[in-house]
C-alpha cells in the first residue's frame, strides 16, 4: 500500500498555528480523495478536511476560517494550515489518501497520525 507519513503537530498555546503536512511514499494515478481526519481522547474519529483531485476543499464546521487543506502534486504532499486553534482542537490528527494506483490498484491508506495538543 502507499505509505503516508505525517508532520508538523505539537504543543501550540490557544490562539496559535500549526502547519501539518503528510507526504506520499508514490504518486498515485488517480485520486479521489484527500483528507485530514482527527480523534480526541474519548471520542470517536472525525473528518476535518478534504481535498479533491481538482483541488475542491471541505471542511466541518467546526475548523471552517481556521483550518485549510492544500495539496503540493510535485512534491505528494498535502498539508492542514490550522490557525487560530483552540483547546478543543486538541487530538491526534491522521492524513488518508483515496484512489487508485499502478502499482497497488485500489488505495485507501492511513497515516500513523501526529498528536496536536493546545494547551496554555
Amino acid at each position: 500500500q502507499v505509505q503516508l507519513v505525517e508532520s508538523g503537530g505539537g504543543l501550540v498555546q490557544p490562539g496559535g498555528s500549526l502547519r501539518l503536512s503528510c507526504t506520499m511514499s508514490e504518486s498515485i494515478l488517480r485520486l479521489n480523495a484527500m483528507q485530514w481526519h482527527r480523534q480526541a481522547p474519548g471520542k470517536q474519529r472525525e473528518l476535518v478536511a478534504n481535498i479533491t483531485e481538482s483541488g475542491k476543499t471541505s471542511y466541518v464546521d467546526s475548523v471552517k476560517g481556521r483550518f485549510t487543506i492544500s495539496k503540493d502534486d510535485a512534491k505528494k504532499t498535502m498539508y492542514l494550515q490550522m490557525n487560530s486553534l483552540k483547546p478543543e482542537d486538541t487530538a491526534n490528527y491522521y492524513c488518508n489518501v483515496v484512489g487508485w494506483s499502478l502499482r497497488f490498484g485500489d488505495v485507501d491508506s492511513w497515516g500513523k497520525g501526529t498528536l496536536v495538543t493546545v494547551s496554555s
